[in-house]
């Protein structure tokens, strides 16, 4: 017969302290829809990858609804280069000829979404994945970007300009967490598809469930005031004072800060961008006191 290993009674009291500080915020998010964003470094490295699909399960079995929309920055450059494809951005935004729109909805469809899909549902049979493209779940508009006062022309590069919730909303009441890639049918053209921006898009699809919280996974510790003064981190600000400081922003971080100021504009009562860099980074955010990255509230 093995012996039991028993628990350090220190280690054991500080784990029963962090399950308690998490009480107020597990029965303020009991029941509600949570949007987030996953993109980034969360996104290429495997442990990283392991520890936010744990985090997913984790909200789904403590009783929060979780959407988690994702884009596909690194791999997406990675497979255009394989292919020659020239990549390039402008203000923020990847230009997508009508060749490269081919290898993005690839990556973001037939490649992220399914293995993020199989990461979640390792924890359970969880998990469904979906397309912006999907029931007319998104549609999109073609959009160009203007850099100093000059607009410029992103090719097949999209907005979501309306959302049909009710795909997701199946899903959810299905009682899966649904899996969304960040691509949309070109509405003004039927048959084409449209790269938007991922970011946009989680502010686009939780104004449409009015979820309580958007939560965006980025690279970087949280919004600087004073970039690249590091100890100018900003953990807390209203959407006044983010709207003030907008344009002032690196161009990087302008396309994640708008989104968070759309999503609480459109009624979502906080948005927040943290670190996916971090281990369960997610967790800290919604089940801590003092939370982690920039948190943005009306």
């Amino acid at each position: 017969m093995t012996e039991l290993q028993q628990t350090n009674p220190a280690e054991a009291s500080a784990k029963a302290a962090t399950l308690i500080e998490s009480l107020p915020w597990l029965r303020l998010y009991r029941d509600q829809i949570v949007v987030i964003k996953y993109g980034g470094n969360a996104m290429i490295s495997d442990e990283l990858q392991d520890a936010f699909a744990e985090d997913i399960a984790y909200l789904r079995y403590v009783g929060v609804k979780p959407v988690v929309v994702h884009g596909g920055g690194p791999q997406i450059s990675h497979m255009l280069d394989r292919l020659a494809i020239p990549s390039e951005f402008k203000g923020g935004y990847r230009v997508t000829s009508t060749e490269a729109i081919s290898v993005v909805r690839m990556v973001l469809t037939g490649q992220i979404n399914p293995q993020l899909v199989a990461k979640i549902n390792a924890h359970g049979p969880l998990a469904a994945g979906l397309s912006g493209e999907d029931a007319g779940l998104f549609s999109g508009r073609r959009r160009g970007v203007v850099i100093d006062g000059v607009e410029h022309d992103l090719g097949r590069v999209g907005d979501v300009v309306e959302v049909d919730p009710q795909p997701v909303l199946d899903q959810l009441a299905a009682g899966r967490i649904p899996v969304v890639s960040s691509i949309a049918p070109d509405r003004d053209k039927p048959g084409h598809s449209l790269n938007v921006n991922a970011d946009a898009a989680a502010a686009a699809l939780a104004t449409a469930l009015r979820a309580s919280k958007l939560v965006i996974l980025t690279d970087v510790p949280g919004l600087y005031a004073d970039w690249p003064n590091r100890d100018s981190l900003v953990s807390h600000l209203t959407k006044a004072e983010l709207r003030e400081m907008l344009p002032s922003l690196e161009s990087g971080m302008i396309p994640k800060m708008q989104a968070c100021l759309d999503a609480v504009e459109g009624g979502v009562e906080t948005a927040a961008i943290i670190d996916g860099r971090v281990p369960h980074s997610v967790l800290v955010e919604m089940f801590t006191e003092k939370g982690i990255g920039t948190e943005v509230v009306a």
